[in-house]
């Protein structure tokens, strides 16, 4: 700590505390001319920015489905079955699934191992969709699939030539998350082959636990300022 006598008489006391001075005035004046230079509700206009935000998941639905072999299941599940989704970021839907193995043998003499089957899930909202396949490899298995509507790659990072509006219109959907989700399940079921012909094999399809989710994006946006060289 230095005292006045220092600040009087020692030109590296004077330095220092010079610089903290400049700094304490410095950050914001910069952050009040970003904000000064507003295009939006955001305000900010084209400059670096530093995005940040995290995904949280609110349940739909959740239940356990036999699904018969080429026999797909579909359903589709509404926001307005949510409190106040509509102050909801949501970006994305997310539909997870476990399941094990429903192969039946018959016969005196069964040694034979089952086949591995595919499960195949899809999720879809307005004009946004995905799918994915996982298989049980003859035991136990699962998987996810995500449809989202909105720019990932933007989270996390510091993004540069657009203004705040231009960043938010990539990651909010305004709204647009709201409505119907509908996701899907399939199953492509195989059985195993059997070398004693005293057993029999078949698999008629598998029982599939599910979740289905909304995915929230909570974001920020601020003025990214480059202290690397201070």
């Amino acid at each position: 700590m230095y005292t006045m006598d220092d600040l009087k008489t020692n030109r590296d006391a004077q330095i220092t505390v010079g610089s903290i001075v400049f700094f304490l005035l410095a950050f914001p004046i910069y952050f009040g001319m970003a904000a000064g230079n507003a295009d939006g509700s955001l305000g900010g206009g084209v400059a670096d920015y530093q995005v940040n935000g995290e995904i949280t998941y609110v349940q739909l639905d959740s239940g356990t489905e036999p699904i018969g072999d080429g026999d797909p299941w579909t359903d589709s599940f509404n926001t307005d079955a949510i409190n106040n989704a509509e102050d909801l970021n949501i970006v994305g839907l997310r539909l997870s699934m476990s399941y094990g193995e429903d192969e039946t043998s018959t016969g005196l003499a069964c040694i034979g191992s089952a086949a591995a089957d595919t499960i195949i899930g899809g999720a879809s909202h307005l004009d946004f969709s995905a799918s994915a396949e996982g298989q049980n490899n003859g035991g136990s298995g699962a998987h996810e699939v995500s449809a989202i509507w909105y720019n990932a790659s933007m989270v996390g990072q510091v993004v540069s030539g657009l203004s705040m509006d231009e960043i938010k219109a990539q990651i909010d959907s305004m709204g647009a998350g709201l409505g119907d989700h509908t996701v899907s399940i399939s199953v492509a079921s195989q059985a195993g082959n059997e070398p004693s012909p005293a057993c029999s094999r078949s698999d008629g399809g598998e029982t599939v636990d599910y979740t289905v989710e909304l995915m929230v994006l909570d974001y920020t946006i601020a003025p990214y300022l480059d202290t690397s060289d201070i």
